[in-house]
């Protein structure tokens, strides 16, 4: 019963984006057509969070619920808010996977596209007031922390220890980025070849005295 009302909600939904559609491409609309969209988009992503409020099993609404919600905060803020109207409807849709894990632990995947998108609504924010090289060291440092996170976050299954290598691997590829700003990455590159060579020479001279 519950799941057939679930389809008749989401069938009406459709419904009237349909018709709303036909009324923009007929101008009949006029000066309320962003309300009007505001209004259906918040109200269908409110109706979702209630989906969710009242059986938690339903945790796949959060993520259409939260949607839902950034797009209609997007058309009803976004001439005011310029490049942050990405990020704003970015980390939307991030905060809904975070909602997610927070509900069910179990739903540890839930990080990655949670940290993921809220990385890339960092990226969207500063795009356009920071160099290109520091966004992208940025973007890469944020996806590092994610799988550091998934390393770090307790779970049903314990830790995933495999999240440490993506998370050290995108590390070094974000410190990279942005240290090539200041010039640093011609004495960085030496000396972590130095360093590099030093450990594999030590470990070769201590192995065969063990």
């Amino acid at each position: 019963m519950k799941s057939q009302k679930g389809y008749i909600g989401l069938g009406i939904l459709l419904v009237a984006v349909g018709i709303l559609f036909l009324l923009q491409n007929f101008n009949v609309l006029g000066p309320f057509e962003n309300l009007v969209w505001v209004l259906l988009f918040g109200a269908g992503g409110l109706a979702f969070l209630f989906v969710v409020l009242t059986n938690h099993e339903h945790w796949w609404a959060v993520i259409p619920g939260f949607t839902l919600l950034g797009l209609a905060a997007l058309i009803g803020f976004g001439e005011h808010l310029g490049a942050l109207g990405g990020a704003l409807f970015l980390g939307a849709i991030g905060l809904s996977f975070w909602v997610i894990y927070a509900m069910r632990r179990e739903f540890w995947w839930a990080v990655i596209p949670g940290g993921t998108l809220l990385t890339l609504a960092v990226v969207a924010a500063l795009g356009e007031v920071i160099p290109g090289e520091v966004v992208g060291g940025i973007f890469f440092l944020g996806l590092a922390a994610t799988f550091g996170l998934v390393y770090l976050l307790p779970t049903p299954r314990g830790r995933m220890k495999w999240a440490w290598i993506p998370a050290a691997v995108l590390g070094i590829m974000g410190l990279l980025l942005i240290v090539t700003l200041g010039g640093w990455i011609n004495i960085i590159w030496p000396i972590a070849l130095i360093a590099a060579g030093a450990y594999v020479l030590y470990r070769t001279f201590v192995g065969r005295r063990s």
